[in-house]
């Protein structure tokens, strides 16, 4: 399990530093370098979908690290946290 999120940390996504609610609109903004605005407007509207919407970011917010470098379903599984 450990190399699985060693693999998403080696992605170089991370959640946005400034945060709304998870982060994730902010992380995908900086990452394709959108207004963040726009991102966060794109999430709501897809939230819109019966079901998909939500836990598609639910999906993305357990699997996303946080910028420290922890991954919450990592924690949540009793994982190691990286240290920097």
């Amino acid at each position: 399990m450990a190399q699985i999120f060693d693999n998403i940390r080696g992605i170089g996504f991370q959640r946005g530093p400034r945060r709304l609610v998870g982060g994730i609109g902010g992380g995908l903004a900086r990452r394709f370098d959108v207004n963040v605005w726009l991102v966060r407007l794109l999430l709501l509207a897809s939230f819109l979908l019966p079901v998909l919407g939500f836990a598609a970011y639910l999906v993305v917010w357990l699997l996303t690290p946080w910028q420290d470098g922890t991954i919450p379903v990592e924690r949540i599984l009793g994982g190691k946290r990286p240290t920097r």
